[in-house]
C-alpha cells in the first residue's frame, strides 16, 4: 500500500512539474530530504523516482518561456570551483572505480542545486522551499521525538536505510539543524492552529536529535543553541522553548545516556574517538603529500597504513575538514572553508537589508536562523563525515537566492526613486536600500508564478 501511494504521489506531480518547473525542486527535496519510497517494502524502494522527476524537470525548463539566467553571486562560482576541483582530484584519485561512482552521486546533488538556483527566483518559491526541508526532516523529527519520550531514550532514533540519514548520527546533525527553520517557519505562521503546531514539531524535532544518542549532534545542537539565542529576535521565547527542551531531556533520558555523553570529555579513554584523530592525521599527511588528495573513498587500509600513526586502524574519518582534506587536499579544504564563509557573510548582507522591510522583513529573519543552521552543521560536522550532505548546499542555495531577490529589490527601488522621487520612508526600503551609491542595476526578473501561501 505504501509502494502504491508514494508511486502516485511523485507520478502525479509530473504534470505539475511540466507546465512549472519549480515545482520539480521541491519534488526532488522532498524525495532527498523525507526519502519516503525507504518506508516502503516493496517496488518503491528501488524505483528511480529522483532521477525521473529531475528528467521532468529539465523538460519542463525547456518548454518554459520564463527566463533562465544562474545567479553568478560568488558563492556561486566558489561553488562551481570546488565542483572543478573535485573533478579533478577524482581524475586522479587513488581508488578510480570508487573514487567516479562517489563522484557521480556528488555531482548529481551539485547539478540539482545549480537548476534550482535557475528555478526558485521569487520570494514565494523561496518560502516554499524552506517549507519542503523543514518539514520533510520534521517528519523524523517528531516521530523521533515522540518515540524517545515513549521508549524512555532508551533505543536510539535512527532515520531511513539507505539514505544519507540512515544512522543516527546523521539524522543527529540534520535534526539539528532543522530546529531553526522550524522555528522560523512557526514565527512566521498566521494560521491559528499552524503556529503552535509548528512550535511543538520545533520541541520533538530538538529532542530527537538529544534522541539519537550522537555526541556530535549533542556538540551542534549546544554551539547551535548559543547563537539560535544570540541571533533571534524574541529570545525570551528562544530561552524558553530550550528550557523546556531540556527539561524533557533531564526526566526522559536514562544515566546510559549521560554515560556517553560524558565521553565527550575523555575521549583520550575512548577508542572510537582516539580512531577518529588517528583518521584525522591521516588524512593530514595525506594531504601533505598528495596536492590532489587521494580523491572520493580514500580512507582506506592501504592508505591508513602508508600515513596513518597507527596503521592497523583503518576507520571512516568523522568530520567534514578532514574528510574534504583528504580526499581533495588543502585546495579542495580552502574552497569548503571559503565557501562557508561567503554564506555567512552573504546572509548578514541580505539580513541587514530586510530587516526594516515591510513585505519581506520575514527575509532578515529566515537569514538568521539560515546561520545557526549553518552553525549546526560546522559543529557537528567537526565528528561526522558528512561534507557532501544535501543540506548544506541547500542552505547555500537559499542565501543565493535571497541575495539575488535583495539584488533586485534594491534595482527596483532605485528605479521608482529615479522616476518619481519618494519621502525617506515611503519606499519602505531598509535605510542600507536608501542611502545605495548609483550603479547599473541589475534587470528584473519576469513575472513568474507564485506558490499558495501556507
Amino acid at each position: 500500500m505504501r509502494d502504491i501511494a508514494v508511486t502516485l504521489a511523485v507520478f502525479g506531480t509530473l504534470p505539475f512539474i511540466l507546465r512549472r518547473p519549480w515545482i520539480g525542486i521541491l519534488v526532488w527535496t522532498w524525495l532527498g530530504f523525507m526519502n519516503p519510497h525507504r518506508m516502503a517494502w516493496g517496488f518503491s524502494m528501488s524505483m528511480p523516482f529522483a532521477q525521473i522527476v529531475a528528467i521532468t524537470t529539465f523538460v519542463g525548463m525547456m518548454l518554459s518561456s520564463e527566463p533562465k539566467r544562474i545567479p553568478w553571486e560568488r558563492e556561486t562560482k566558489v561553488l562551481l570551483a570546488f565542483v572543478a576541483w573535485m573533478t579533478v582530484t577524482t581524475i586522479f584519485a587513488v581508488y578510480p572505480s570508487l573514487a567516479w561512482e562517489q563522484f557521480e552521486k556528488v555531482i548529481k546533488i551539485q547539478l540539482m542545486i545549480i537548476v534550482a538556483m535557475v528555478l526558485i527566483n521569487t520570494p514565494e518559491r523561496l518560502k516554499a522551499l524552506v517549507w519542503t526541508i523543514a518539514l520533510s526532516l520534521a517528519f523524523y523529527g517528531v516521530k523521533g521525538g515522540i518515540f524517545t519520550i515513549m521508549k524512555g531514550g532508551v533505543h536510539r532514533v535512527q532515520g531511513p536505510p539507505g539514505t544519507f540519514i540512515e544512522g543516527n548520527n546523521e539524522l543527529g546533525l540534520a535534526l539539528a539543524m532543522t530546529v531553526p527553520l522550524l522555528y522560523f517557519l512557526a514565527r512566521g505562521s498566521t494560521h491559528r492552529w499552524i503556529r503552535p503546531a509548528v512550535y511543538a514539531a520545533t520541541v520533538l524535532t530538538a529532542l530527537a536529535a538529544i534522541g539519537t544518542q550522537s555526541r556530535g549532534a549533542l556538540v551542534g545542537m549546544a554551539v547551535m543553541g548559543t547563537v539560535f539565542w544570540l541571533k533571534a529576535r524574541h529570545k525570551f521565547l528562544v530561552l524558553l522553548l530550550g528550557a523546556f527542551a531540556i527539561l524533557m531531556v533531564w526526566a526522559i533520558m536514562p544515566e546510559a545516556w549521560y554515560q556517553r555523553m560524558a565521553t565527550i570529555n575523555t575521549y583520550q579513554e575512548d577508542a572510537s574517538a582516539m580512531g577518529r584523530i588517528n583518521a584525522w592525521w591521516m588524512a593530514f599527511n595525506l594531504a601533505c603529500d598528495r596536492l590532489f588528495g587521494g580523491g572520493f573513498e580514500t580512507f582506506r587500509y592501504e592508505m591508513f597504513h602508508l600515513y596513518a600513526p597507527d596503521p592497523t586502524d583503518a576507520r571512516d574519518v568523522h568530520s567534514i575538514y578532514f574528510e574534504v582534506l583528504g580526499e581533495h587536499g588543502f585546495v579542495g579544504l580552502f574552497l569548503f572553508l571559503l565557501l562557508a564563509v561567503f554564506t555567512w557573510r552573504s546572509a548578514s548582507i541580505v539580513r541587514r537589508a530586510f530587516k526594516d522591510h515591510g513585505t519581506l522583513e520575514w527575509m532578515s529573519e529566515l537569514m538568521a536562523m539560515v546561520q545557526v543552521s549553518l552553525v549546526a552543521y560546522l559543529a557537528a560536522g567537526a565528528f561526522l563525515g558528512m561534507a557532501y550532505f544535501d543540506y548544506y548546499y541547500n542552505l547555500i542555495l537559499i542565501v543565493v537566492v535571497a541575495r539575488v531577490i535583495m539584488r533586485e529589490a534594491e534595482a527596483g527601488a532605485r528605479q521608482r526613486a529615479a522616476v518619481a522621487p519618494a519621502p525617506a520612508n515611503a519606499s519602505g526600503m531598509s535605510e542600507r536600500f536608501r542611502r545605495q551609491p548609483e550603479r547599473h542595476s541589475v534587470p528584473a526578473r519576469a513575472p513568474a508564478g507564485s506558490v499558495p501561501r501556507s
